[in-house]
């Protein structure tokens, strides 16, 4: 029998659409500023289903042309504004939960494509800073995949995180991506950007409350230690 050297497991969580209850939010974002570019408004089943990254590809789709640099500009800062109007809202529980995690020792940060001025300020707003390790938004233009700053944002907690022992809660199939391609373990809420159905393509366990989201990923890890120590 091998043993190996475990180092602590910690949670890596998701913003938008997972730690923050906000569907309603950017599709109110969104219908405020497609008008302008001549479109129309989508439903939230019309989101959930076709919502993708980067965020100026998702208007593109939904308008059927891409649009210019100048329009781009002009509409984020419109979609932007919309969203400062609206109260940050926590999932049912989340600062429960993350009190609990922290009192059992479980390390706890999060990492999110939202800019990253604008991420701490709305983290801090809602009381939960204090409780992550580290807080990392995005820092340039949207970019269309999750990996790259997930294995940053690992590279940052320190050496002696080891990704297996990882687990990364979000909303999207992004989420579930790149967590794999660091090798964590992903477990995917099904109330946030993303519809189930599109969720259930990345064949990550689906749930339906962030209390599951950490009981599935704890046990997902601690079944994979059991295997790992035989």
């Amino acid at each position: 029998m091998t043993r190996r050297t475990t180092t602590a497991v910690r949670v890596v969580w998701d913003w938008n659409g997972t730690v923050r209850d906000d569907l309603a939010d950017h599709v109110a974002a969104l219908n405020a500023t497609l008008p302008a570019l001549g479109g129309k408004p989508v439903t939230v089943d019309t989101y959930r289903s076709q919502h993708r990254v980067p965020i100026r590809s998702f208007y593109d789709h939904l308008l059927g042309r891409t649009i210019s640099d100048e329009e781009w500009q002009s509409n984020d800062s419109a979609f932007l504004a919309v969203l400062d109007k609206r109260p940050v809202r926590l999932r049912s529980g989340a600062r429960q939960l993350m009190m609990g995690l922290r009192a059992r020792g479980i390390g706890q940060s999060l990492l999110s494509l939202a800019p990253h001025e604008r991420l701490l300020r709305e983290v801090q707003q809602v009381g939960i800073a204090g409780l992550m390790e580290r807080i990392d938004g995005r820092i340039g233009p949207s970019v269309a995949s999750k990996a790259p700053a997930l294995a940053a944002h690992l590279r940052a907690l320190g050496p002696g995180v080891d990704p297996a022992r990882v687990v990364v809660i979000g909303d999207s199939v992004d989420d579930a991506l790149a967590a794999r391609a660091v090798g964590a373990v992903p477990v995917l809420h099904t109330g946030g950007l993303h519809s189930t159905e599109r969720l259930a393509t990345a064949g990550a366990p689906l749930v339906d409350s962030l209390q599951e989201a950490v009981q599935v990923g704890l046990a997902t890890i601690k079944a994979s230690s059991r295997t790992a120590d035989a």
